[in-house]
């Protein structure tokens, strides 16, 4: 039996290319004098500058980090200030936990379709986070406008789901700091981004080295910084090709389940690559293993999150009644994913659905719910 992964939102696989460009990377220490040391350093300042050339930032302001959680949390604690916190509650835990430290935060309202609206800015706000696009919905969130709403105070904007499936410019989204994860769109997985604007005051909150402007210390890793470099240019060059067909993707995948009367909890302008669905008259903790079972790779939520069957908190802070919340999945395409797959991941599913539905589950139209689009 052929496995399905439409679970591309949690990991997408490296590109054989970015693999080889680790493995032929230099891998030395870059702050060593010697010429391994020296040829090291070449090829991080130039990752550096084709990672601030995609992104549409200036080389020294890029960060190599572990991963988006560390740089997510790199960037809350070093730049927020005493006073009051306004966010997304639609962000991923690795933003959502380091807001809970802080304490003192407004969270934004949210529309139906995920997306937050941007009222009067409350006095004293020190720090705001607003993610681009939803990992949960695929929506894309105003970040700009939430930027305007708030001049002078830094925006954290987490595009760990944004970057390869949508374009991202630095400078035009106007933020304080922007973070990404390599492994999100054909990297090596254990590297990261924190691009933080030039000049913006940064508390550093890791110490015992000079690297990187002292803002991430430690010798940095050179070979990952490499491939992640490559799997971005890769991302941005094929982006409008991988959106249209993504987009026809997701229209013939939804087309195919709709004999399941589902409720869609995208909306249509999101990410093309990002479907969460829900089927009455089933719960995700028991589709999820299902599907898997059947060869299909899928979600209930962020992977990061605590056994990942957990409702979504994305979808509760939508509003959305409790059943379709609990019945919610979410199916995400990569750069693999064909007419082939979808089709058969749909007939499936739909074994999967009426099964359950079949074991004492009744499909129903939620009251509230979205219906499809």
């Amino acid at each position: 039996m052929r496995r399905i992964d439409l679970d591309h939102n949690a990991t997408t696989p490296t590109r054989p290319e970015v693999w080889d460009a680790v493995r032929a990377a230099p891998d030395g220490n870059p702050s060593s004098a010697h010429a391994a040391g020296r040829a090291a350093r070449r090829a991080l300042d130039d990752a550096r500058e084709r990672v601030a050339a995609a992104l549409g930032c200036e080389p020294d302001e890029v960060t190599f980090t572990g991963g988006a959680t560390e740089a997510n949390n790199l960037a809350v604690f070093g730049l927020a200030g005493p006073g009051r916190v306004v966010a997304s509650p639609l962000e991923h835990p690795c933003v959502a936990e380091p807001l809970k430290k802080l304490g003192n935060v407004e969270y934004l309202p949210v529309t139906h379709a995920g997306v937050v609206e941007v009222p009067a800015a409350p006095a004293d706000v020190r720090f705001a986070a607003v993610m681009l696009a939803n990992h949960d919905t695929g929506a894309v969130q105003p970040v700009r406008v939430v930027v305007d709403a708030l001049p002078g105070v830094p925006v954290l904007c987490d595009a760990a789901q944004a970057v390869g499936k949508l374009p991202v410019s630095f400078r035009d989204l106007g933020v304080a700091a922007l973070t990404a994860a390599g492994h999100k769109f054909g990297g090596p997985k254990g590297v990261g981004l924190l691009v933080l604007r030039r000049g913006t005051p940064f508390t550093p909150t890791v110490f015992g080295g000079h690297q990187q402007g002292g803002r991430r210390p430690g010798t940095e890793p050179v070979p990952l910084a490499v491939g992640l470099a490559l799997a971005l240019e890769l991302a941005v060059a094929e982006l409008a090709g991988r959106r249209a067909t993504w987009a026809a993707l997701r229209q013939r995948f939804l087309a195919a389940l709709q004999p399941l009367n589902p409720v869609v909890n995208s909306p249509a302008d999101g990410l093309p690559n990002t479907l969460n669905v829900s089927f009455p008259g089933t719960r995700a903790d028991l589709l999820v293993p299902a599907l898997d079972l059947a060869g299909v790779a899928c979600s209930a939520g962020a992977a990061c999150a605590s056994g990942s069957l957990l409702p979504s908190p994305v979808l509760r802070a939508m509003h959305l009644p409790d059943d379709v919340v609990r019945a919610a999945v979410r199916f995400s395409f990569g750069r693999d994913t064909d007419v082939e797959a979808v089709d058969e991941a749909a007939g499936r599913i739909g074994h999967a659905v009426r099964r359950l539905r079949g074991n004492g589950f009744v499909p129903q139209t939620p009251p509230g719910g979205r219906g499809t689009h």
